[in-house]
């Protein structure tokens, strides 16, 4: 198992991470890239040696995106079931890279499929989180029209996460895209009325309204530097922290 990089006290003991699904498929622009994905791992495996409880959402764009699926004529509702299935695979993914190295893990899914995995009951997933095992949350919250950001939030509350930490490719909230912007203003604290009404699109309303709504901070932080998960934990990474003021 990987060594950590830093003596420094956890400030988040629990915590509820979430992947993109793009970030998975690396330079290939669809699937999974598993040098990718066992990259992550090692960062997530690196949390647990240092002591964190680890919960985990994984979007699924790098296969099937609800939205697009309904762009093009597809039903809503089905194509975000879809959505949701694509999910499923990245979960099982994701969990066979991190027993690569030697951590527990278990995929708990919100739609009911025994033969791959389990299905998702609080409890269940309190006792893995408990005895050291990282959960991965599958299939979102179950039902369409919602994100996996929300399913991350949603999860991150029930599980008494102490923050919820979502992983992008830039190091932090800016005002506008830096990548195309350069005079994009970078935050370091926020507040979640900042967010919400200039519309900084860090999660979707839904999920930045449920963790105001029960005082969950969130945390965007750049998943690019190998170790920065658990810089995260530590405080040290570059990072935005929303959270009440």
């Amino acid at each position: 198992m990987p060594t950590p990089s830093s003596t420094r006290p956890l400030i988040y003991k629990r915590l509820l991470l979430k992947l993109s699904g793009e970030a998975f498929m690396g330079e290939a622009g669809y699937g999974i890239d598993m040098k990718i994905v066992d990259r992550l791992a090692n960062d997530v495996a690196q949390a647990v040696q240092a002591g964190c409880q680890v919960g985990i959402v994984i979007g699924g764009g790098n296969i099937f995106r609800g939205l697009q699926g309904a762009a093009s004529g597809m039903d809503r509702a089905s194509a975000d079931y879809m959505g949701m299935l694509a999910t499923v695979m990245n979960a099982l993914a994701f969990q066979a890279a991190l027993e690569k190295t030697s951590t527990p893990a278990r995929v708990l899914s919100a739609i009911p499929m025994p033969t791959v995995c389990e299905s998702y009951i609080r409890a269940k997933a309190l006792h893995h989180l408990e005895r050291g095992r990282v959960v991965i949350f599958a299939a979102g919250t179950g039902s369409p029209f919602f994100t996996t950001d929300t399913a991350a939030t949603l999860r991150a509350i029930e599980m008494g996460c102490d923050a919820v930490a979502k992983a992008t490719q830039v190091d932090g909230i800016y005002s506008a895209d830096p990548k195309t912007d350069p005079n994009a203003r970078r935050y370091d604290k926020l507040d979640y009325a900042t967010v919400l009404t200039k519309d900084l699109k860090v999660m979707d309303g839904a999920a930045i309204a449920l963790a105001r709504d029960n005082n969950l901070p969130v945390i965007v932080f750049s998943i690019l530097d190998p170790g920065n998960l658990l810089r995260v934990l530590d405080g040290s990474a570059h990072a935005t922290v929303v959270k009440s003021d």
